[in-house]
C-alpha cells in the first residue's frame, strides 16, 4: 500500500475517439519513393517525403524557378563559409543560369573571394597565427582591398562594385574564373559587401582607411536596398551562412525601403546554415513575412552539401 495521501487518478471515465475520426497530419500518401538507380536529381527532389524538410527543399526550388520566369529578383547573402568551402563556382553558374540577380556579403565573405583571386587560396590558420600577432596581417589583402574600396569610394562605388573593378586588373588568370566577385563584376550583377569596422583583417592594415570603408559600405546598404525592393510579388532572399550582419542588414533594408512607400510583400526567404540561429530564424524567415504574405523557410545542412544540392535540382527543373 501506498503511504502518499494522493493516489493515481482513475483513467476507467476517459473518452475515446476512434482513430479514423480522429485522422492525422501524417498520411503514407506524403511519404518518400523509393529512389531508383539512374533516376536523376528531378526524380530525387520529386521522391523526398512531403513532410517537414522534405516539401521546404521542393518549395525553395519552387519559388527560385518561378521569380526566374517571372523576373523577380533573387538575391543571396554568402557568409565567409560559403567561399571558403569552395561553393564560388556554382554560385556563379547559378548566376549566369539566371538564379541569382544580385549578390550580399559580409566582410569575411568579400577576403575569401578576394584572396582565392589574387592566389589561389584562403583561409589561414589562426591558432598559429595569433600568438605571434600574424594572424589578418596578409600584405597583399591589406593593401589591394583597401587601396580599392578607397579608389572606389573617390568614384562613388560602393565596396562590392569597387573590388570586383581592382580585382578585373590584378587577379591571377588561372585563378580568376573562381572568384564570385569578380566574375559577378564583369556580368555587371551587383555585390554588396556589409562590414563592421573591427571584424575584418583589412581594417587592421595601415593603408585602411575608415572613412571611406564606412562611406563605402553604406552605399552599398542603400544599393541592397533597392536591390531588396525588387523582392516584391515573387522575388527570392537567401541567406546562406551568416548568422549576425546579414540577418541585421537585410531586416533594417526591408523597414527602409517600406518605410520610403515601396511594396514589399509576397516574397520568399530562405535561411541555409548547419545551425539554426536566432537572428536569421527572426530576421529572414519569420519577421520579414509578418501581416504581408509570402512565406519564409529554413534548411538545415552544411553549405558544401546544400548549395549543390539546391543548384543540381534548380538545373535539372529547367524546361
Amino acid at each position: 500500500m501506498s503511504k502518499y495521501a494522493t493516489h493515481p487518478i482513475d483513467f476507467s471515465g476517459l473518452e475515446t475517439v476512434p482513430l479514423q475520426a480522429r485522422g492525422g497530419k501524417v498520411r503514407v500518401a506524403d511519404f518518400a519513393a523509393v529512389y531508383r538507380k539512374g533516376a536523376g536529381i528531378a526524380a530525387w527532389l520529386d521522391s523526398l517525403p512531403r513532410i517537414l524538410a522534405g516539401e521546404s527543399l521542393r518549395a525553395v526550388v519552387a519559388a527560385i524557378a518561378g521569380a526566374r520566369s517571372r523576373g523577380r529578383a533573387i538575391v543571396w547573402g554568402l557568409g565567409g563559409h560559403v567561399i571558403k568551402c569552395g561553393l564560388a563556382p556554382v554560385l556563379i553558374d547559378l548566376m549566369q543560369r539566371g538564379y541569382a540577380t544580385a549578390f550580399a556579403m559580409n566582410g569575411a565573405a568579400a577576403i575569401h573571394d578576394f584572396e582565392i583571386a589574387l592566389a589561389g587560396h584562403t583561409s589561414e590558420d589562426v591558432e598559429a597565427a595569433l600568438p605571434g600577432g600574424r594572424f589578418g596581417a596578409a600584405e597583399e589583402t591589406g593593401r589591394e582591398m583597401n587601396a580599392a574600396i578607397s579608389a572606389g569610394d573617390r568614384d562613388a562605388l560602393g565596396m562590392g562594385e569597387a573590388l570586383g573593378r581592382r580585382l578585373d586588373e590584378i587577379a591571377a588568370p588561372q585563378f580568376a574564373p573562381s572568384s564570385l566577385v569578380l566574375q559577378a563584376w564583369r556580368a555587371a550583377v551587383p555585390v554588396t559587401v556589409h562590414v563592421a569596422i573591427g571584424t575584418d583583417t583589412p581594417h587592421m592594415h595601415p593603408a585602411a582607411d575608415p572613412a571611406a570603408i564606412g562611406s563605402a559600405t553604406h552605399r552599398d546598404f542603400r544599393l541592397l536596398c533597392a536591390l531588396v525592393a525588387g523582392l516584391d510579388d515573387g522575388g527570392v532572399y537567401l541567406n546562406v551562412g551568416s548568422a549576425v550582419v546579414l540577418p541585421e542588414v537585410f531586416l533594417k533594408a526591408v523597414s527602409a525601403v517600406r518605410n520610403l512607400g515601396n511594396p514589399l510583400a509576397g516574397f520568399t526567404t530562405v535561411n541555409l546554415d548547419f545551425v539554426q540561429h536566432y537572428r536569421p530564424k527572426l530576421n529572414v524567415v519569420e519577421r520579414p513575412h509578418a501581416q504581408s504574405g509570402g512565406a519564409g523557410y529554413a534548411l538545415t545542412g552544411h553549405h558544401e552539401l546544400l548549395v549543390p544540392l539546391l543548384a543540381a535540382c534548380l538545373i535539372e527543373k529547367e524546361l
